[in-house]
């Protein structure tokens, strides 16, 4: 059963052309289960086509509170993922801030 201490929340961006996730998603999406009271991400997942490539980005989310800003969470997603995603996995993870900016106002 979910906690009802956590939130969980997704952000949407699109991907470029020639990813082979393309071929299944016309948009890369990071979800995340956060924190209500800190706002820390305690678990991240994304549509990238591979699980070692989700699982990555998931670690390198993971312990970011929200409440900081999401900036230091796209620095570190920018120098250590790599791939051709990197651009839409930093929109998706602004997305997703937002939506939390909006949970954390009511």
């Amino acid at each position: 059963m979910p906690s009802t201490k956590t939130y969980f929340i997704a952000g949407h961006a699109r991907l470029p052309q020639g990813m082979a996730a393309k071929s299944v998603f016309d948009t890369l999406t990071i979800t995340a289960e956060i924190d209500t009271k800190y706002g820390v991400i305690l678990k991240a997942s994304c549509t990238l086509a591979t699980e070692h490539g989700k699982e990555y980005v998931g670690e390198l989310l993971r312990g970011f509170s929200l409440r900081d800003g999401i900036e230091e969470p796209i620095r570190v997603l920018q120098n250590h993922y790599r791939g051709r995603a990197a651009n839409a996995l930093s929109a998706a993870l602004k997305d997703l801030y937002l939506q939390f900016e909006q949970l954390s106002k009511k």
